[in-house]
């Protein structure tokens, strides 16, 4: 005899994994037949009081009656989704067709009863909320218009999810229960509501990351050297704040790698552990993964290579281990990641692979590569600048640039986003959170493998089918810097970060150099800017003409921002030579003093000493303030500030030494 649950396949495209307000993660999935254990054993785990409120009355337990109802379903007029997590039931939502009297109804009936059961220890996650939003897509794509609800009127949890929604709604009461009806056609409100959780979910899961209590290394060798070495190390000397473990089998009890607490299995360690970094081979980490669930662990991130980089095998690898890691909850960094870094002195977390933490400032980073991770991070420090946060992806099988920039707009700690894309995978969710991002903080951004349109081997996803054009033209009406290369990426945020947004347009040159002047002037007008007519100050020009011309410039109300141009000096004699950089920075910096706070721009040409001279300056600045210097280079093409933030403006940015203490 056919059942009910036999006419319909199981609609495997309801299955969905999902982040919840505090930043873990679930798997919403339809109940089917096999799911009985799980459905009373999830029922033995409610409250009293949770089932008096789903059931309006005393109801310790479920009758077998009851357990065939909640768990056959035909999926068209009867369905039920649970969320799970370490593949046990933490909450269920069902809808019931119904017709105009309230009774049992078929297709075409456009009406449906909706109800919710949330386990207690998983209540004010929003489990029910995001619940609510996938039953919701279930019902329209069955052709059900509308949800109805009946709420006893001390719930007040689940009638504040309901009214909080965002759908149209009409409220009665009658015989005491609260009757909510609502149409289910999304509206800007629920949309906004969506994505308001969204964005909440997706910061704090990031947030988990990068400020753990805890953090366990798994793979710590023992003798010196290795990657889990190394990262325990740089951990140990950022001055993590929280406490360290240090994890591999081959550890006796009661012993100490690096002055760290070791432990065979995070299993052992008696304390929480917040965040677990793995770094043993690929076919080891399933086990380390289990046990980190068990454990608790928050979130992971995963150092070890050998996953989608390495062929199909590594791909399904890679499947798996996302698979099992949300399974328990948890959200992945990686595989093949570079690790995290954050230098809030509240954290001092350096759970990567970067032997030289940056000093604290107020740039965030991104990057879904290893090599230009260690580009980017070696050339700030050279420069003196300090970063507020660094996220170095890999694989980015689960963490990506997305996240990241969820986590960064709220972040108050965080001035200036730069990211480096090898691959876009979804452009639209990419355009809509950076138009976000960049109305609150300007966001650089490199795309990698423009032209090419492959994606690096391992992503997760496939690199966009859109033409270049097509995703430059996205990113600059979303408010975005694009620049073509990392160097212009690290000025333009050195620029942004140090530097007073300008209030127009109009851009004042001057140098000791006419050709670097008409370069600039060039380059300026490219990007749309209004550049004065530069002036050109002769290689005879000393260190006091800088100081007096850039004062008169500051001091000019028809000019928004400053650009200095300087090569090398020429003697009397023909002969090329220098004044020390510290001359003409200091020269540079008194010339600040007093004038009104508009950017200012140094860029030289083989000029050895300035850059040095002017990262030194920066270190001395208040807390708080970032180092800006860059080593000296040509000029190149110039890097606009957010439209969405402030007047556009421009400078050429290789080699752009902003003057210290403008603001």
């Amino acid at each position: 005899m056919q059942t009910p649950s036999d006419r319909h396949a199981y609609p495997s495209h309801w299955e969905a994994d999902v982040v919840l307000r505090d930043g873990g993660t679930a798997r919403i999935r339809p109940i089917t037949a096999e799911d009985a254990d799980r459905l009373v054993s999830f029922y033995e785990q409610v409250s009293d009081e949770s089932k008096y409120y789903r059931f309006f009355a005393p109801y310790p337990r479920l009758s077998a009656k009851d357990v065939h109802r909640f768990t056959h379903h035909d999926q068209v007029d009867r369905v039920g989704l649970a969320a799970t997590v370490g593949g046990e039931f933490i909450a269920t939502v069902r809808f019931d067709r119904i017709d105009e009297r309230g009774m049992s109804a078929s297709a075409p009936a456009d009406e449906a009863e909706v109800a919710f059961l949330v386990q207690d220890a998983h209540q004010g996650r929003g489990v029910a909320s995001t619940l609510l939003e996938h039953i919701a897509a279930v019902a329209r794509e069955r052709g059900i218009r509308r949800f109805a609800a009946e709420v006893l009127p001390a719930n007040t949890k689940m009638i504040k999810v309901f009214t909080d929604a965002g759908y149209q709604q009409k409220r009665s009461f009658e015989d005491g229960v609260v009757r909510l009806e609502f149409d289910l056609e999304p509206t800007d409100r629920s949309l906004a509501v969506q994505r308001a959780r969204e964005q909440r979910a997706e910061a704090r899961s990031v947030q988990r990351l990068l400020t753990p209590g805890s953090v366990a290394v798994i793979g710590v060798g023992r003798t010196p050297g290795g990657v889990g070495r190394s990262v325990l190390r740089n951990l140990r000397d950022a001055g993590f704040a929280g406490r360290l473990y240090a994890v591999n089998t081959a550890f006796d009890e009661g012993t100490e790698v690096d002055g760290v607490p070791a432990y065979r299995s995070v299993l052992d360690i008696d304390e929480p552990v917040e965040l677990a970094v793995v770094t043993v081979p690929a076919e080891r980490v399933p086990r380390a993964v289990a046990d980190c669930g068990e454990r608790g662990v928050l979130g992971l991130v995963v150092i070890s290579a050998g996953y989608a980089e390495s062929g199909a095998d590594g791909r399904e690898r890679q499947r798996e281990l996302v698979r099992q890691a949300r399974s328990y909850g948890m959200r992945i960094l990686g595989p093949n990641a570079f690790g995290v870094i954050n230098t809030s002195p509240e954290v001092r977390l350096n759970a990567s692979l970067a032997p030289h933490p940056p000093e604290r400032g107020r740039i965030g980073l991104f990057t879904q590569s290893g090599a230009i991770g260690i580009a980017l991070l070696s050339g700030l420090h050279r420069r003196g600048a300090g970063l507020a946060t660094f996220v170095g992806s890999g694989n980015r099988a689960d963490v990506s640039g997305n996240d990241v920039l969820q986590y960064w707009y709220e972040d108050p700690y965080t001035d200036v986003a730069l990211m480096y894309l090898e691959s876009i995978g979804n452009p639209r969710k990419f355009t809509r959170l950076a138009r976000r991002a960049a109305s609150a903080k300007p966001l650089v951004v490199v795309q990698g493998a423009r032209h090419s349109g492959i994606a690096p081997t391992g992503h997760a996803v496939q690199a966009t089918r859109l033409p270049h054009a097509t995703v430059s033209a996205l990113l600059r009406q979303a408010g975005v810097i694009r620049v073509d290369t990392v160097t212009e990426m690290v000025d333009a945020g050195l620029l942004l970060a140090g530097q007073p947004l300008p209030a127009g347009p109009r851009v004042a040159i001057l140098g000791n150099s006419e050709s670097l002047g008409l370069l600039t002037y060039d380059a300026c007008v490219a990007d749309g800017l209004r550049p004065l007519p530069p002036v050109d100050l002769t290689t005879g020009a000393t260190p006091a003409d800088f100081r007096a011309s850039l004062s008169e410039a500051l001091s000019d109300e028809s000019c928004d921002a400053v650009i200095v141009t300087a090569i090398p000096w020429v003697g009397e004699d023909g002969a090329t030579g220098s004044p020390e950089g510290e001359e003409l920075a200091t020269a540079l910096r008194a010339a600040t003093v007093g004038c009104p706070a508009k950017p200012v721009a140094v860029v030289h040409v083989e000029l050895g000493g300035l850059a040095e001279a002017l990262a030194a300056a920066t270190r001395t600045r208040p807390a708080g303030r970032l180092p800006t210097a860059t080593a000296p280079t040509a000029t190149v093409p110039a890097a606009t500030a957010p439209a969405a933030t402030a007047p556009a403006a421009t400078a050429p940015t290789a080699g752009v030494a902003p003057a210290p203490d403008v603001a």
